[in-house]
């Protein structure tokens, strides 16, 4: 990736804090197996800092959209804060197979992580997990499909693509929690469409939007999603105050 194609991802930059449109399909860093990911580029964000900036959360492999970088170490901690105390406002659009029975509503139910016996491992829902808490909407439906907006009230693996499928309503191109043989080459409609950080103490959160990817938009709209003209831009490259922070 050349730093163009990164700097053109770049939807909020202050002294502290990157804000960035993750592309699906790439990992955010090397896996055990290695393989191209994100983290490798960071270079190209450094905007003359002596070192490049590091994750402050994740985001799976095949979800896109916003996701938080600390410009340094003391930022990283400050984030780090906010993202374990649960200050950090995550809004993620999904477009499912299926309807939930009711429009709105919360999902409680503990996750766990567990081996598979062809090596693999996969999430599932059990009385001895994590807690994780999922809080959703209905924001559109058509033809079988359903537009769900979701706010994780925690951060755990597969978390939104776990709960959504225990409502019978898996993620359409999510072919390990839905129907494998029909989301094989589909992909997954998952997006980070939103996140606010109350970064700073006397100054209002930071809000960021990402638009949603091409992948993603056809089967928006069947279910009623209409972009506003200017919303491409409306925080492409947004900065505040460059790369000097305010307290």
């Amino acid at each position: 990736m050349t730093p163009q194609e990164l700097q053109s991802r770049l939807l909020y930059r202050d002294g502290l804090m990157l804000v960035l449109d993750k592309p699906a399909g790439l990992a955010v860093h090397a896996g055990p197996g290695g393989g191209d990911n994100l983290e490798r580029y960071f270079g190209h964000l450094r905007f003359g800092l002596p070192k490049p900036p590091a994750l402050a959360h994740r985001l799976d492999r095949d979800t896109s959209g916003c996701l938080v970088l600390g410009r340094h170490p003391k930022a990283l901690r400050k984030l780090g804060k906010l993202f374990q105390e649960g200050k950090v406002e995550k809004i993620y659009w999904a477009v499912t197979r299926g309807v939930p029975a009711r429009t709105e509503g919360r999902i409680d139910a503990p996750l766990k992580k567990l081996s598979t016996r062809s090596g693999g491992w996969r999430i599932v829902i059990a009385e001895d997990g994590q807690t994780s808490v999922t809080d959703y909407r209905v924001l559109g439906q058509a033809n079988g499909l359903s537009w769900i907006e979701c706010r994780p009230r925690s951060g755990r693996t597969h978390q939104i693509r776990v709960h959504l499928a225990s409502l019978g309503c898996p993620i359409l191109g999510d072919a390990q929690y839905g129907d494998a043989a029909r989301e094989k080459d589909v992909p997954l409609h998952l997006h980070s469409r939103g996140i606010t950080v109350p970064l700073y103490q006397k100054r209002e959160p930071i809000t960021v939007l990402a638009r949603p990817p091409a992948a993603m938009q056809a089967a928006l709209m069947a279910c009623g999603w209409s972009a506003p003209e200017d919303e491409a831009n409306q925080q492409a490259h947004k900065t505040d105050g460059g790369d000097t922070a305010r307290p």
